[in-house]
């Protein structure tokens, strides 16, 4: 018996050491697992972030290219409305889906930032299907659509972690005196 009494401290040890070895490696896992699954989120979040920025520029597009044509936008490849309205109509289904994906996976912040962007850019839509050559109006509403759009971008960046990046706000030159093609 005084055997085992003697190495029973050593025999504690190893226990001791094995459950604490069990733990550290059970802990590890669990943070590693963690890390990845955040990671695999944020992944996802971007590309959905990503996606409805580009589907929302579509309409934006569209809608600069049929204000050219309506001569109130200095865009150089002007679009009658006629010919833009199936390009509306499919940046706008297109839209949907992708927005359905950034409700579901956008932060709150990001997905206040979109809607303002995005109502912006259906006024324009609105703006050209109405046929308006009203100049300052539709200089309002590009003003709009830009400060959204840079919202929306900050908002994603702050999201991700990201550091800020470029507001991609640059001198447009001025729109030329054209004559609405009809």
């Amino acid at each position: 018996m005084s055997a085992f009494i003697q190495q029973l401290p050593a025999l504690l040890g190893v226990v001791i050491g094995a459950l604490g070895s069990y733990v550290v490696v059970v802990r590890g896992d669990r943070m590693r697992f963690r890390r990845e699954q955040a990671a695999r989120w944020e992944e996802r979040r971007l590309t959905v972030y990503a996606d409805y920025a580009q589907s929302v520029k579509k309409t934006v597009t569209v809608t600069y290219r049929v204000a050219a044509a309506a001569g109130v936008d200095p865009h150089p490849d002007p679009l009658p409305l006629a010919e833009a309205q199936p390009l509306l109509a499919e940046a706008t289904t297109g839209r949907d889906p992708s927005g359905e994906a950034l409700i579901m996976l956008g932060s709150r912040a990001v997905v206040e930032k979109a809607r303002a962007w995005v109502v912006a850019a259906m006024e324009m839509e609105r703006f050209v299907r109405e046929g308006r050559d009203d100049r300052e109006a539709w200089q309002a509403l590009l003003e709009r659509q830009r400060a959204g759009r840079e919202a929306y971008y900050a908002a994603v960046r702050d999201d991700l972690g990201l550091p800020p990046g470029h507001s991609a706000r640059w001198p447009l030159p001025a729109a030329n005196p054209v004559p609405p093609q009809r």
